[in-house]
């Protein structure tokens, strides 16, 4: 068994360079089988979920090679086969492959999601999106099976905001005959990222970014070449771990304005802050203010950001209180937190953080931003080593993470028992 030890107490100095979005990178993978020709994806970050889907992908018949940060897909000789159990059970959001598998031939088998366990990820409202496109959907011994003669455009109103459902639906109106309306669409930077690459492949999709999507079916898409946004969430991560040392950190490769909602509650505990064009300083302050935060939709404060955040406030004085209206049981961060000192209780949707120096000590990553929590708890303890078990975790969201740590000045190494 592969652990994280982590001897903290140093503040993190210089510059990281973010990868791309492992949100995108998830989608846009998938999206290349809507393709005709080879799909080139640059800035592709090295992740375990990635390699996944590469694994599926060639399963399919696909044609896939690596080149640094570089996937070259070529899905011409791609076919049609059910895959209700193997890689795709590994992935949270192995979803993606249903609207990708219904788009290019009208069926599709595909178990349910695996991945994360901190909630479970209902696809009512894909379902909902593939029935209104004309699709039959059915769940047969834990497999999605998807069958339509035709795909026709459809209005489809979301009843839940859903990034997932967006895409998804999406993924399947671009090889639809008419048009499809996405009403109560989704917002977020990696929907507008998928809609870039779809549109460069010869789609026809307006509106991306705001809560109305209009898509012009098409009945043959090419190949084309496309860079991934960088990670947001990693970006964030590293910004909240450069505060929580009290460091001095760049976060160079980024877009400032799709972290506003982070920065503004970092400067609002008193975190120095200063934005550039593609970077932004974190400049950590040896006192905190306690603060209240909700993750909410974008571009609210990100859920993918809470469980970090929560190590953050374990060092702010005073008592913070931390909700989450995006998933109701992201919290299982805090019993392990706990473990380390923290005083933090859990009521309904929100967290109570009381401000308390951590300790080191044994714990374990439940899901792969409770891991990045438990790491930045470690970071700031100043005496012992904490042992951060479910690594595989972490390695779903978080490329060359030692690399980076190490090159900030934080001792941190990888240990086998």
């Amino acid at each position: 068994m592969e652990k994280l030890m982590i001897s903290g107490g140093r503040p993190l100095q210089g510059t990281v360079t973010i990868s791309g979005a492992k949100n995108s990178a998830i989608a846009l993978i998938p999206a290349a089988i809507l393709a005709e020709s080879e799909v080139i994806l640059d800035n592709l970050p090295l992740l375990s979920d990635v390699a996944v889907y590469s694994e599926i992908l060639e399963e399919l018949g696909a044609n896939v090679s690596w080149e640094g940060n570089q996937m070259r897909i070529d899905p011409t000789h791609i076919i049609s086969l059910p895959m209700p159990n193997g890689p795709v059970k590994k992935l949270r959001a192995s979803y993606y492959m249903m609207g990708a598998m219904l788009g290019r031939f009208k069926e599709a088998v595909i178990g349910l999601p695996g991945g994360c366990n901190f909630e479970p990820r209902p696809i009512d409202q894909h379902i909902k999106g593939f029935e209104a496109l004309g699709a039959t959907v059915t769940n047969e011994h834990g497999a999605i099976h998807l069958h339509a003669k035709e795909l026709k455009g459809a209005k489809i109103y979301l009843d839940v905001v859903s990034v997932g459902a967006t895409i998804n639906i999406m993924l399947a109106a671009t090889r639809a005959k008419g048009s499809t309306i996405i009403e109560n669409a989704a917002k977020e930077p990696e929907i507008i990222d998928v809609a870039t690459l779809l549109n460069s492949m010869g789609a026809s999709i307006k509106g991306a970014g705001t809560e109305t999507i209009r898509i012009e079916g098409k009945s043959e898409l090419r190949g084309c070449r496309h860079s991934i946004i960088p990670d947001r969430i990693q970006a964030g991560t590293y910004m909240i771990a450069a505060a929580a040392t009290r460091g001095n950190v760049l976060i160079d490769n980024v877009i400032p304005k799709h972290l506003e909602a982070l920065t503004a509650k970092l400067i609002e505990m008193g975190v120095g802050i200063e934005e550039l064009d593609e970077s932004i300083r974190v400049i950590g302050k040896e006192k905190y203010e306690s603060i209240d935060v909700k993750a909410l939709v974008y571009p609210g404060f990100a859920t993918d950001l809470q469980s970090p955040m929560t190590s953050l406030l374990t060092q702010a004085e005073g008592v913070s209180v931390l909700s989450d209206f995006v998933y109701s049981n992201r919290f299982k961060h805090v019993p392990e937190l706990a473990r380390m000192g923290a005083k933090i209780r859990v009521e309904g949707r929100s967290a109570i953080i009381e401000g308390h120096p951590l300790n080191a000590a044994k714990v374990k990553a439940t899901d792969l931003r409770a891991g990045a929590a438990l790491v930045i708890a470690g970071l700031t303890v100043s005496e012992g080593i904490t042992e951060v078990t479910g690594v595989e975790f972490i390695d779903r969201g978080y490329d060359h993470l030692v690399t980076n740590l190490r090159e900030l000045g934080a001792d941190v190494w990888r240990q086998n028992d």
